[in-house]
């Protein structure tokens, strides 16, 4: 079959559930104290430190603060390229890797989304995939139309017909409520909903 629907996966990626431990000797950010990257070194027997001029900060093996039991959250974080990333992107907001932005805006525009070029490809099919369905029916009524085929022939027809349109009308309206949700973020939306 030349042409068929294009579905796609939704999935999540899964944390590790593993607990993050550090070591005297790990290479670590520590966003509180500073940019750069940190060796730790063993205080004691359960204490961490870094060493930053004449301050010494203290930490445990799980990365939370040394002094104080309130902090449920780590301080440290392993110096690695994705937690660099994170924490560049945390702290000031912008994502330190390029991202390509294609704008098709106009001076005048007022508002504007972002959509991914994976999001758009994916509505850009589902569209192109349910013009071809309304050709295909187009196609096979001027058929009936000009008894090119017999009735058994068309009754089948026509409940697959029936089915594919069902099928697609499920495919476009989900497509559409998603593109509604993120147009309801935005004066069109909000002007629509008066």
């Amino acid at each position: 079959m030349g042409n068929s629907i294009r579905t796609t996966l939704n999935t999540q990626t899964t944390i590790n559930s593993t607990p993050v431990t550090f070591k005297a000797g790990d290479a670590v950010l520590c966003p509180s104290v500073g940019n750069g990257s940190y060796t730790l070194v063993n205080k004691s027997k359960d204490c961490l430190t870094i060493n930053i001029g004449n301050v010494e900060c203290l930490y445990r093996a799980d990365g939370r603060a040394y002094h104080d039991d309130c902090y449920v959250l780590p301080s440290l974080f392993h110096d690695t390229p994705a937690n660099r990333q994170a924490i560049a992107t945390l702290y000031s907001g912008i994502p330190t890797s390029q991202r390509t932005i294609i704008d098709t805006t106009e001076a005048d525009d007022k508002e504007v989304i972002l959509i991914s070029a994976f999001d758009l490809s994916d509505i850009a099919c589902d569209i192109e995939s349910a013009a071809v369905v309304i050709s295909d029916i187009g196609k096979l009524l001027a058929l009936i139309h000009y008894e090119k085929i017999d009735a058994n022939t068309a009754i089948s027809m026509a409940r697959l017909t029936h089915d594919t349109t069902e099928t697609w009308h499920e495919l476009l309206q989900s497509q559409l409520g998603s593109i509604k949700k993120t147009l309801a973020m935005t004066r069109y939306g909000k002007e629509g909903s008066q």
